[in-house]
């Protein structure tokens, strides 16, 4: 089975493919000769607020977000204005973003690509680009600014304990039930206590009590993939995805519920704000809950535009999308 063949396998990386197919985002240096593709650098764009956008976090007080084509987007003013990065060296897409510091951040994509700024997200440079397969990264989260883990495609986990300057490849063990350790790796979420989990593809959460280095599996009882997770303040898991699938668990993974999201569209990220947990997805779903969880309320946009992140800033929420930007939900129903 080639990459493109599993990819097409889930909803969300078909998205990602789609919007990585027609970028010209590495190129052959002759075209059809078997030569080392070079990273061709993101180009500045009048539009860069509309380019879709798949990760999103907090730098200090700034927001940056990242996307199609290798757009980074930068607001200093709590998402009411973004402005294009000045260098990205990458035009691939970028999934997922993670700041130690504000200053010192890592964004993952396609191509394995890792890019890390010191500034903030004015500028960023390559730490790790490989042209011989496209095989993507979907996440990272790093501790400090010396330790971080990134994972993706078939199981593939990245950890360094230099800030970036080398990576080593860590090979998970194999599922309980038997086969590969091929699952598709799409979200990492960290604990108050350190504990790193990962949500993946056939219902699995993967667990790290060392900073990435072994993993093991939790059951959570679901077939489907999860997208996205979340580990509040208390200690309790949320994790969600497919088809508006949501699993909680109140005891640290050993067990999990399933929870009534209020929708049928597939989620595509949580955040915590306060005592509100709050998650956005395709066809202009947006969820919360204020009990911890435990019972969600859904609505949807009049305009069902797809959402695929969100970052709380001081003065509310910001929305991501697949035109970029989104505006504060107009018209939303419940």
């Amino acid at each position: 089975m080639n990459i493109q063949s599993k990819l097409l396998r889930q909803p969300l990386l078909a998205l990602l493919l789609a919007v990585a197919l027609g970028q010209g985002a590495v190129q052959a240096q002759v075209p059809g000769a078997p030569t080392p593709l070079q990273a061709q650098p993101a180009r500045q764009s009048a539009s860069a607020a509309l380019a879709p956008m798949l990760g999103a976090t907090k730098a200090g007080q700034r927001i940056v977000a990242v996307g199609d084509y290798g757009i980074a987007l930068l607001s200093d003013d709590d998402g009411k204005h973004f402005r294009q990065a000045a260098k990205m060296p990458v035009s691939s897409t970028l999934t997922a973003v993670s700041f130690a510091d504000d200053k010192n951040g890592w964004a993952v994509g396609h191509w394995g690509a890792i890019v890390h700024t010191a500034d903030g997200g004015e500028n960023w440079s390559i730490q790790r680009l490989d042209t011989q397969e496209d095989r993507p990264l979907f996440s990272v989260h790093f501790f400090n600014a010396e330790e971080g883990v990134a994972v993706g495609l078939w199981s593939l986990v990245l950890r360094t304990r230099d800030g970036g300057k080398s990576w080593e490849t860590v090979q998970i063990p194999a599922p309980p039930e038997g086969g590969k350790a091929d699952r598709n790796l799409f979200k990492i979420f960290v604990s108050p206590k350190g504990s790193l989990f990962v949500a993946a593809e056939r219902g699995a959460v993967l667990r790290s009590e060392d900073k990435g280095q072994t993993w093991h599996y939790l059951n959570t009882g679901y077939k489907g993939s999860f997208w996205t997770g979340l580990a509040l303040a208390d200690g309790s898991l949320i994790v969600a995805g497919l088809r508006g699938s949501l699993y909680r668990s109140g005891d640290d993974g050993k067990s999990w519920q399933a929870v009534d999201s209020g929708s049928k569209s597939s989620l595509t990220d949580l955040v915590q704000v306060d005592k509100r947990i709050v998650g956005v997805g395709l066809d202009g779903v947006e969820i919360e809950s204020h009990d911890g969880g435990i019972s969600f309320a859904g609505k949807q946009r009049d305009d069902r535009l797809s959402m695929t992140a969100l970052v709380a800033g001081g003065n509310g929420l910001v929305r991501f999308s697949r035109r970029g930007v989104a505006e504060q939900t107009p018209g939303s129903k419940p």
